[in-house]
């Protein structure tokens, strides 16, 4: 009974999808909606972007092993990164009117910053969409009680979501987010109570996870806790400021007041709504300690699906699953179309200048299909969690992209050399220690990577300019964005 009931959902999310497709009429349309996103949309295509499988499944398993301390990076981060957002970027990066955050490196540092950074940007969405399909394939593989595998649950998931995204672009990633929104708050809201009275009740719950230090956000303040805590904060916080889908929710928006406060509501709404699978996977603890500690050894990630599969009732798991299913599906299509968009303003662009807005169009969906395979193909072959994923991820444009974002937009001495050297400087010290990090050492690959470039970004701005040349308009684009 339970698979059909998901297989409606998937009807009517698909049908969502589609009835979007009505409303793209152009390229504009298609990326960012037309800027035309009501404050409800917008707030909601923010959170529901964010809110995806890791939320459900990857912090929760992660915080039932190391509590506060091991989820600094998200849901914590993550919330940093949209508050920052709001707050700071949203206005400035809504009045320039660009289409990407390509086209903002490409007016600010030049056609080769554009490039590097649009690169590296759609490298990191690899592990996100990744961790998405993932998490389809598991949920697939549970619901048919093993009668789908998770290979054959990935390429379903994939196949749904390709869809709806491919013909409605942004205003199927709007109308489906704003619908699968719903779903989450209803289902996990619900679950919160059911199961929250199955373990004592919510403060039973909460006295238990302070009374074994789950809340602690810091093991100690030693240098190296300091450094490893700073460091993980970081990796999303900044690393995600620099992400496209960020930037679509922002210029998709009917006003910069509505780009901007959104983003505030939408990081308040999906910090809040982390706390609850957290919670329900640690009443899991409270409720059936022995299937927790076989799920500790065996996989984390399976400790809530399998407490709601097998101590509740039907309608509990159709809300669960729907809200799970909501959550990976509305981040997978706002992820997907991501990088997309980037790579066919940023890159292909450059090789064929004069397409017309109905190529460009075609171009923006073939290139939809083909990160859809590549992202599949990746997440079959990786072992990673789903938590190691999703925070890998933010690691390339936290070294390379973040640095010069940052100078970009609020330093108007920063120049092209600086991008570059920041770039380089971020890139090459990270891998460097990426590839060789053992546990116990004290410098986060990631964190060494950041201060390197901010070294590089200093460094190539303020000596002599011998590789390339400032763009004139540079000093008053960071002073005035309107002059984009």
């Amino acid at each position: 009974m339970l698979i059909w009931f998901v297989v409606g959902y998937l009807l009517i999310t698909v049908g969502i999808g589609l009835y979007a497709s009505t409303r793209v009429h152009n390229s504009k349309d298609f990326a960012a909606g037309g800027r035309s996103m009501s404050f409800p949309l917008v707030m909601a295509m923010v959170f529901a972007t964010w809110f995806g499988s890791e939320a459900v499944l990857g912090i929760p398993a992660t915080f039932i092993q190391e509590g506060f301390a091991g989820i600094v990076e998200d849901p914590f981060g993550s919330f940093g990164c949209l508050m920052l957002v709001g707050v700071f970027f949203a206005r400035k990066l809504y009045r320039m009117n660009l289409l990407t955050l390509g086209d903002f490196f490409r007016k600010r540092f030049g056609p080769n910053v554009e490039l590097i950074t649009s690169l590296v940007i759609m490298a990191s969405y690899l592990g996100w969409i990744a961790a998405q399909l993932t998490a389809l394939g598991v949920v697939f593989n549970v619901l048919s009680d093993g009668s789908i595998s998770v290979t054959q649950g990935m390429l379903i998931g994939t196949a749904i979501v390709l869809i709806y995204t491919l013909f409605g672009g942004m205003w199927s990633v709007a109308l489906t987010d704003t619908f699968q929104m719903a779903i989450i708050v209803v289902g996990l809201g619900y679950l919160t109570w059911l199961i929250g009275d199955m373990a004592g009740g919510p403060q039973k719950v909460l006295t238990q996870a302070a009374s074994e230090g789950k809340f602690t956000f810091i093991h100690s303040f030693d240098a190296k806790d300091i450094v490893a805590f700073i460091g993980a904060a970081v990796t999303m916080m900044l690393g995600s400021i620099p992400q496209q889908d960020v930037y679509a929710r922002v210029m998709s928006a009917k006003t910069e007041k509505i780009a901007s406060h959104a983003t505030i509501a939408g990081a308040i709404f999906y910090l809040g709504f982390c706390m609850l699978p957290i919670f329900l996977t640690y009443a899991a603890s409270i409720i059936d300690p022995a299937m927790v500690s076989h799920y500790l050894e065996e996989d984390a990630q399976m400790i809530l699906p399998h407490l709601i599969m097998e101590r509740t009732p039907v309608f509990a798991q159709v809300l669960f699953f729907g809200a799970l299913l909501s959550a990976i599906m509305s981040t997978a299509s706002g992820t997907l179309l991501a990088p997309s968009v980037t790579f066919t303003e940023n890159v292909l662009k450059r090789f064929r200048p004069n397409m017309s807005d109905v190529e460009f169009l075609i171009a923006m969906r073939w290139t939809v299909a083909a990160c859809a395979v590549i992202t599949c193909t990746f997440a079959l072959y990786s072992d990673a969690s789903i938590y190691e994923l999703v925070g890998g991820a933010y690691k390339v444009t936290l070294v390379a992209a973040s640095v010069p974002l940052i100078a970009g937009l609020f330093w108007s001495r920063a120049t092209t050399q600086g991008a570059l050297l920041a770039i380089a400087f971020g890139l090459l010290s990270w891998l460097s220690l990426e590839f060789t990090y053992q546990d116990g050492d004290f410098w986060p690959p990631q964190l060494a990577g950041l201060l390197f470039s901010v070294l590089g970004m200093l460094a190539g701005s303020l000596l002599p300019q011998l590789i390339g040349v400032r763009p004139p308009h540079a000093a008053a684009l960071a002073a005035d964005p309107q002059s984009a």
